[in-house]
């Protein structure tokens, strides 16, 4: 995952709505999201490489998902794949702060959001620290929780205006908010180590390259009575729609 835009407690009807893009690599096998057998209490996409998953739900209204921090000095190989992280917290019927602390130098730098509508934390991993988010707009990429880097100060503004004006929000809309390829310009960039051309590269919030970008967005929506909605759409390294989804779970 690399992006996500949180509305917590800001529209009247839902209060959790999310909006996601994973980017990844293409070559690398993804299935599109699914309930996880053979409990099927899970829903969520799975990488097929290392058999986690970047962002999912849960039938109890958990919620969790999962951005790389962007520090390659800090890159190491033969860690444990960071995606194990979101199912952890997506099967955990306690709280799993603790553990995070005791086990995430096991992992390459992440930041793991994870909980529910009433109580929804980031915890980054090399600052070691655990944020509750109050109620508000919030964005996560690869650097520090609600950074101003030029694509999350562009998504968070969007995402508000288009609740804010409207009784139900429109999916397509919150679709097209994630479709955003406008490019920070060079003084804007932030400097995370990775090359100018890399850097302006990832500055867009929707990511178009043969070899890297977008393969999907995540759109969630949970009500007031915990039901929650889940659309995903899948990208082509073209851009080309390879297919939506459209899940509904109600609250036990």
């Amino acid at each position: 995952m690399c992006i996500l835009f949180i509305a917590l407690n800001q529209h009247p009807k839902y209060p959790l709505i999310v909006c996601a893009n994973r980017d990844e690599f293409h070559h690398r096998p993804t299935e599109q999201a699914h309930f996880w057998p053979p409990e099927n209490e899970i829903l969520a996409g799975k990488d097929l490489e290392a058999g986690g998953t970047w962002l999912g739900i849960n039938k109890r209204g958990g919620f969790s998902a999962l951005t790389n921090l962007r520090d390659p000095q800090r890159q190491q190989s033969e860690m444990r794949s960071r995606g194990e992280l979101v199912l952890k917290a997506l099967d955990s019927q306690a709280s799993i702060t603790n553990w995070l602390r005791e086990h995430s130098s096991n992992y390459n730098p992440f930041n793991l959001i994870f909980g529910d509508v009433r109580e929804l934390y980031c915890f980054n991993s090399i600052a070691n620290t655990l944020t509750q988010l109050d109620s508000g707009y919030h964005s996560i990429s690869n650097g520090a929780l609600d950074d101003i880097w030029p694509k999350m100060a562009r998504g968070t503004l969007a995402l508000q205006e288009s609740i804010s004006t409207c009784e139900e929000p429109d999916i397509d809309a919150l679709l097209t908010i994630m479709k955003d390829e406008t490019r920070a310009k060079d003084t804007e960039l932030p400097e995370t180590g990775i090359g100018l051309e890399w850097e302006r590269l990832l500055s867009s919030i929707y990511i178009k390259h043969e070899e890297y970008g977008t393969r999907s967005t995540s759109i969630l929506l949970q009500d007031n009575s915990g039901n929650t909605r889940f659309i995903e759409v899948r990208y082509d390294r073209k851009g080309r729609n390879l297919g939506r989804q459209h899940f509904e779970i109600i609250s036990k």
